[in-house]
């Protein structure tokens, strides 16, 4: 039985997912390139360590919350390098990562006697906060059990969509969406200013009807027409997720134009909001408004 659990990446979901770990009873070890991520963690009983494979050989299971696919297979591979998969471990990768990248680590371990699933999440940072989050899984169904109570205190729902790859498959095409829907609400929501309704009054009548998304119902009432633009998820992340997607569309043969044209207008230049500012940004209702991202 999984009792201790490593969390490698301590940014705003790998740290709500580790607080929650720890709430759940777990003992979680963790680790961050960032000094001061590595002392809040500290500060709330999480062990920290000094390497990411120092927290491989502590952990039954790890948790993974990283940047880019070339992060989760360069840390897999440290760890194997300095020999910290000795009993068996599971790999929960909950990083928006590759198919590719997934399927060749869950080979890898499987030769070796251990899991890899790829486990990406979708509930933002207050959702791995509360333990909240839904997984998009992907892997083999003896380390699915396995590695279901280190699931069940993270998300409130899992869903195992099939072999290794496949969550991340899931993923993007979920992020695709968001990008998508978020200009054509942003879109929808000029044209009511423009026609003369007010956009919260716009927004009343869609999320009773059938234009309604997650968007609508949650991220612009929380975070545009608020005016906080404060999610807490990056123009950077979702345009790396934007870009993933259209090239696993380009691997598949998949026609894809109007996400190459979302792609186009999420673009820094065409949008006017940089890679460190929030997605929210891109939601503007105001027509006109290139020059207020950096105010």
């Amino acid at each position: 039985m999984t009792q201790s659990v490593g969390v490698i990446g301590l940014g705003a979901m790998g740290m709500g997912m580790a607080r929650s770990l720890s709430a759940a009873g777990f003992s979680v070890a963790a680790y961050d390139l960032s000094a001061e991520a590595m002392a809040c963690a500290a500060e709330t009983g999480i062990v920290t360590h000094e390497t990411p494979a120092a927290v491989v050989a502590a952990s039954d299971a790890i948790v993974l919350s990283l940047p880019l696919a070339s992060h989760v297979e360069a840390t897999v591979e440290a760890g194997l390098a300095a020999g910290a998969f000795s009993e068996p471990k599971i790999i929960i990768d909950t990083s928006t990562s590759e198919a590719a990248v997934s399927r060749r680590l869950a080979t890898r371990l499987a030769d070796l006697g251990h899991g890899f699933l790829d486990a990406p999440v979708s509930g933002g940072p207050q959702g791995a906060a509360s333990g909240a989050l839904s997984v998009m899984l992907g892997g083999d169904e003896q380390w699915v059990a396995r590695a279901q109570p280190v699931l069940d205190a993270i998300a409130a729902k899992v869903i195992h969509v099939g072999p290794s790859g496949a969550g991340n498959i899931a993923k993007l095409v979920n992020n695709m969406l968001v990008a998508c829907h978020m200009l054509t609400t942003a879109e929808g929501l000029r044209l009511a200013e423009a026609s003369g309704l007010p956009a919260e009054d716009a927004m009343r009548v869609i999320n009773s009807a059938t234009g309604r998304s997650a968007l609508s119902e949650i991220h612009f009432p929380n975070w545009v027409l608020s005016g906080s633009f404060d999610s807490g998820f990056s123009a950077g992340l979702m345009r790396k997720d934007v870009r993933l997607a259209l090239e696993l569309a380009q691997e598949s043969g998949c026609a894809m134009p109007v996400s190459e044209l979302v792609a186009s207008l999420w673009s820094e230049e065409n949008s006017g909001v940089s890679d460190n500012q929030d997605f929210m940004l891109l939601g503007r209702v105001e027509a006109g408004t290139k020059e207020k991202t950096n105010g």
